[in-house]
């Protein structure tokens, strides 16, 4: 791989810069690739560019943007293999979860085009019978987003998805930690034919020459995933001028294993989404609450299931479980465990980096046990591949317990009851409770309550925050 593989997607055309910054492999801590550093200068002229091209975009026919969104889809899957390898190569992910990350990118094109058809514009009842009142839904504007570097593809079809359907032209800057896939995709969206200034794929990794994309007051709305720090910070420089936001931001995901569940699903259930991407998934499992009478058996359950995870990065055989994404995290994370582990919590599972993988970011699959809930563990976002367990009892009350924290991303709960199940999800805070099986699929709403963020991805009710509601009266007798 070298620099000249990428480069930036300005107004219809692929730009380089003066500069440029490094992309490990964190499968082996390589620097593979030198990526642009935006310029001062290419920000204004991204800011227009995308003015423009909204302009062109939003008076676009439906028709018209189907027809190019679905044309993009299929371009992307001619070169799906050499996209997967580039984010196999940045991210350091197993096959499975690679082929998982590009496929929503594409899913994500075509339920949005599809789901734009399906957008209402109601009538409104005059009660003198003087006016005909509708509703319409028009493109919002220049939409700026900001993506993690979790999912670099998912999270770019999470946000260009809607913004294209809904006639919005974007600015969209992927993770300076994984930037490589999603430059690769914005170039090939010129094989597509978009009109220029719609589709900009810039990259970054100093905020403070961003930072003007969120000032501006061109951008209609300001979209990221990422921290709950990030996001605040995000926020508090765009209020410069009146913006929409939609952002999703930390989690710290409870999880209640009742009495009465089917533990070993419930262990297998939990085992494979909190390992699945190195436990870095905004969703993944971080409070594990299990009732005292089951409390063994789910540590022998979840011990057996995740003994059988192999560390290993792209096409290797086996249950593959990549590295974390760099030095830093893995630092950070296995403060975490030592912390716990000094204050009472024992190692069922792993606890460290391995010894027989030198090289990259790996860490150890973790199971802790004996788990409070004041150590860190249970109180910050892990994101990495330890999952905490926490033991209760009829006396304590495990909703409340699982609301104990500033965030509300997700939550699961595993009963064979059905009125206890649904008095769970009613009662839990947080954007999505899944009961008995973990599900997200591009059609259910994803997003959070409480400091986990504002606003949705997939499903119909992402769309409409790319649409405007606007009324229109007209006079129709006296």
């Amino acid at each position: 791989m070298n620099s000249n593989q990428f480069q930036m997607l300005i107004n219809g055309e692929l730009v380089s810069s003066s500069d440029t910054f490094s992309v490990e492999n964190p499968d082996t801590g390589e620097v593979i690739a030198q990526v642009p550093q935006m310029e001062p200068a290419q920000v204004e002229l991204v800011l227009e560019s995308a003015k423009a091209g909204f302009d062109v975009w939003s008076q676009t026919s439906l028709a018209e943007r189907e027809a190019l969104m679905l044309k993009y889809a299929e371009v992307l899957e001619a070169h799906k293999d050499e996209i997967i390898d580039l984010l196999i190569a940045e991210t350091g992910k197993p096959i499975d979860n690679a082929e998982y990350d590009f496929g929503m990118l594409t899913t994500c094109l075509r339920f949005f085009i599809e789901e734009a058809k399906r957008v209402d514009q109601p009538v409104i009842v005059d009660p003198d019978g003087r006016f005909h009142h509708y509703v319409q839904r028009q493109p919002l504007g220049v939409v700026v987003g900001f993506l993690a570097w979790n999912f670099p593809l998912l999270n770019l079809g999470y946000k260009l998805g809607p913004a294209l359907a809904a006639g919005c032209a974007s600015i969209i800057k992927p993770s300076q930690v994984t930037p490589l896939a999603s430059l690769r995709c914005a170039e090939l969206a010129l094989e597509a034919g978009f009109p220029k200034g719609v589709i900009n794929v810039i990259s970054s990794n100093d905020y403070d020459v961003t930072n003007p994309l969120l000032t501006s007051d061109i951008p209609a709305l300001f979209t990221m995933i990422g921290s709950t720090n990030s996001g605040i910070k995000a926020m508090r420089t765009a209020c410069t001028s009146i913006k929409h936001f939609s952002v999703e931001l930390g989690g710290n995901a409870p999880v209640v294993v009742y009495d009465d569940a089917d533990v070993k699903k419930a262990a297998q259930n939990i085992i494979d989404l909190k390992f699945g991407n190195s436990g870095q998934v905004c969703v993944s499992p971080n409070r594990c609450f299990v009732h005292e009478s089951v409390y063994q058996q789910f540590i022998a359950e979840a011990k057996a299931h995740a003994a059988g995870l192999v560390l290993g990065a792209g096409r290797q055989e086996g249950r593959l479980m990549g590295p974390v994404i760099n030095e830093k995290e893995r630092t950070r994370i296995v403060g975490l465990i030592d912390s716990a582990v000094s204050a009472g919590a024992k190692v069922e599972l792993g606890g460290a980096a391995p010894a027989d993988r030198p090289d990259g970011y790996y860490l150890e699959p973790t199971i802790l046990s004996n788990v409070s809930t004041d150590m860190d563990v249970a109180l910050q976002e892990i994101f990495g591949p330890v999952l905490p367990v926490i033991c209760y009892s009829d006396d304590d009350d495990v909703i409340a317990m699982a609301n104990d924290c500033e965030f509300g991303l997700a939550a699961y709960v595993y009963t064979t009851n059905l009125q206890r199940g649904m008095k769970a999800a009613n009662e839990i805070q947080a954007g999505s409770v899944c009961v008995n099986e973990v599900h997200y699929a591009v059609h259910l709403p994803h997003g959070g309550l409480k400091q986990s963020g504002v606003g949705k991805d997939c499903s119909r009710y992402s769309l409409q925050e790319y649409l405007t509601n606007k009324r229109v009266s007209v006079l129709i007798g006296d």
